[in-house]
């Protein structure tokens, strides 16, 4: 199946929406160009089943600050900048 860019970015957007509310974390802050991008950056730099670990981890990462008291989106920006440095060829 085929979909366009546009198509591609509500499922994803969707998607994300759903595991959300599943959670009970409706209002986490995600910039799913950003964790793409970085998964992309481990899978070609690491090897791909690096892609899933290292959000995994970033997003553990970020959670631990906001409950250390950090704002939750420059928590989640800044773990995923870290191994996106970490992880660039």
């Amino acid at each position: 199946m085929s979909v366009s860019d546009e198509q591609f970015d509500r499922l994803l957007a969707d998607w994300a929406d759903r595991v959300r509310a599943e959670l009970g974390i409706v209002d986490a802050p995600l910039d799913i160009e950003q964790v793409l991008g970085v998964a992309g950056v481990a899978a070609h730099a690491v090897m791909r089943p690096a892609a899933p670990i290292t959000t995994y981890l970033a997003g553990y990462a970020a959670g631990l600050a906001v409950a250390g008291g950090a704002d939750a989106e420059s928590a989640a920006r800044d773990a995923l900048d870290r191994v996106r440095r970490l992880a660039a060829p």
